[in-house]
């Protein structure tokens, strides 16, 4: 009787696999990743019910993607949609490929206009982002001293030297 139960056990989660393949395949539903978690459904629920936001995300290279949050989602909460984002579309075309996300953040932050969206727990409404809006990611990178971003400066190889020319010429 126990080795039935469990058979029938896997054929029915066979099925539900097959049946969920099928319908991910539907042109209708091409927004719901391949390999959905429960959080990936609601929010997409959520979007059709009006309580979630689609934004496009404009990479350094022009490409842009789309990713959904709730409309009461966070700076950090659109990061981690990116990331995750970023890491499925990654695997399905590549393979698998690391990504420093700890070396993107240091290096970039996200802006929508001229508002650079540095604090990760500031809600996205607060920069006026809503449903359709593009966020694009720009060069920063962080001060160790204050853990906050600060303007990423071009390092010259003569750098000291233009300023010890000019001291001695003021001194002239």
């Amino acid at each position: 009787m126990g080795e039935y139960e469990y058979n029938e056990g896997g054929l029915k989660k066979a099925k539900l696999q097959s049946m969920l393949t099928v319908l991910l395949d539907d042109p209708l539903l091409s927004d719901v990743p391949k390999n959905p978690t429960l959080a990936d459904v609601d929010t997409l629920l959520s979007l059709e019910l009006g309580s979630a936001m689609r934004l496009s995300v404009l990479k350094l290279d022009g490409n842009s993607f789309e990713v959904t949050v709730m409309n009461t989602a966070t700076v950090k909460d659109l990061k981690l949609a990116i990331k995750k984002k970023v890491n499925d579309m990654e695997q399905s075309s590549l393979g698998h490929r690391h990504i420093s996300w700890k070396h993107v953040w240091e290096n970039y932050c996200l802006a929508y206009h001229n508002n650079k969206l540095l604090n990760d727990d500031d809600p996205l409404q607060n920069f006026g982002i809503r449903n359709n809006s593009q966020v694009h990611f720009v060069s920063f990178v962080t001060t160790k001293e204050s853990g906050r971003h600060s303007k990423r400066r071009k390092h010259r190889f003569f750098h000291g030297l233009n300023k010890l020319s000019r001291e001695k010429n003021c001194e002239d």
